[in-house]
């Protein structure tokens, strides 16, 4: 869709009168800001003197720039600060006074010791919202201990689960942050809507940990109440049968291999009828229910791989389709970056950074009369002298900024 087709999208985004101080690094919380920053709220984001973000470093591969930043840090502004200098931190008290949201994630403990705690900061202004995300929670035997994603996965169980037979793996994305950063973005909604009727603000705690453990409820329920434990099945899975990779013939899109989720009794019948051509095994009393069929997986794929080998990906996926089977071919992050269903929906848009404009997605919920800020990502310290000059203070003696 050219930009001209687009239907309007210039209706008012639901944050626009609201200021975000955010004393961030890393994943979790930049993530929660940042779909903040997408519904319209101003987001001042506090960075290191000199070096800002450390996620800034993690890598060199958008235009010289790291890929995890540009991704979490698009329509903020940037301002440098020393939280321990009592001239940064006047600036940081105005900020604040101003504030109707708070977010950090800073070191165990270290909000607290520099006075940054949700009470301490009410008793100036009454209606902020604080955010705290950690690892593991405020109180507990772990309160102390840093959490980085790998590590939050395993505490959580989540490498128990996943990978093959033989090996644990991580998740390929960083999961623990993210849920932490989905948690904190709900948890600040939520907050503000109460907020609408008490005219308080109020303190929001998340911890990576339990946002992760949410979302291993159903390994636990399955290991605590069933006679097995969950084991890692590499891209099968634990408890369904047909879902996961099949191999079948070569064709000129190459791979040999589709992808094949079986939800019900209904879909397993159509696959045997309509896909596999082997209606007599709907009656096979080894595939007669799911969990049947979860206990004979093994004798299964060889039927159905059987069954397909003659076919290319490409047929496969058009029977499956057909028949009304779910199913799907194994891309790349670049093959997802020019998915045909993003582009039929115009999903990209173009995002300044410091160093050229990159493609951005817009955010996965969709407002009519609506669409994203989709603001530029900063430099270090981009917008220093121009938040101070707005408080009425001098630029930063040192720096001019």
């Amino acid at each position: 869709m050219d930009e001209g087709d687009r239907p309007d999208a210039s209706g008012p985004l639901p944050l626009r009168d609201i200021l975000v101080v955010a004393l961030e690094q890393a994943v979790a919380a930049p993530f929660a800001t940042r779909q903040l920053a997408d519904l319209g709220a101003r987001v001042i984001k506090v960075e290191r003197r000199g070096t800002g973000d450390f996620a800034r470093g993690y890598d060199r591969s958008v235009h010289g720039q790291s890929s995890y930043f540009v991704w979490l840090n698009r329509g903020k502004e940037s301002i440098e600060l020393d939280v321990k200098d009592d001239g940064d931190r006047a600036v940081l008290t105005a900020l604040l006074d101003r504030a109707d949201i708070f977010v950090q994630n800073l070191a165990p403990g270290a909000a607290g010791r520099l006075g940054l705690d949700g009470d301490r900061l009410r008793t100036r202004n009454p209606a902020l919202i604080t955010c705290s995300v950690s690892g593991y929670g405020a109180d507990g035997p772990y309160r102390h201990k840093k959490a980085y994603d790998l590590l939050v996965q395993c505490e959580a169980g989540l490498l128990s689960v996943t990978g093959s037979p033989g090996e644990p793996a991580k998740a390929g994305i960083s999961v623990a942050d993210i849920a932490a950063g989905m948690y904190a973005y709900s948890g600040i909604l939520a907050a503000l809507y109460e907020r609408e009727r008490t005219g308080r603000g109020i303190s929001v705690d998340v911890s990576m940990l339990e946002a992760l453990g949410e979302w291993m409820s159903q390994p636990v329920y399955f290991t605590s109440y069933g006679e097995h434990p969950a084991v890692r099945t590499g891209a099968r899975h634990t408890s369904i049968s047909p879902y996961g990779p099949y191999a079948v013939g070569d064709d000129a899109t190459g791979g040999g291999q589709v992808f094949i989720g079986i939800q019900n009794e209904r879909e397993w019948a159509v696959l045997c009828r309509k896909v596999l051509g082997r209606p007599e095994l709907i009656g096979d009393e080894r595939f007669a229910t799911n969990p049947d069929r979860v206990a004979h997986d093994r004798e299964l794929t060889a039927i159905i791989e059987e069954a397909l080998a003659g076919i290319g990906p490409g047929q496969v996926i058009a029977l499956l389709d057909e028949a009304g089977i779910a199913c799907a071919r194994l891309r790349t992050p670049q093959e997802f970056a020019g998915h045909p269903q993003l582009a039929a929906r115009d999903r990209w848009r173009e995002v300044d950074t410091p160093r050229g404009p990159v493609r951005a997605m817009l955010p996965p919920v969709t407002v009519p009369g609506r669409e994203a800020a989709m603001g530029a990502v900063p430099a270090v310290g981009e917008h220093s002298a121009a938040i101070r000059a707005e408080l009425g203070l001098p630029p930063h003696p040192d720096r001019g900024s």
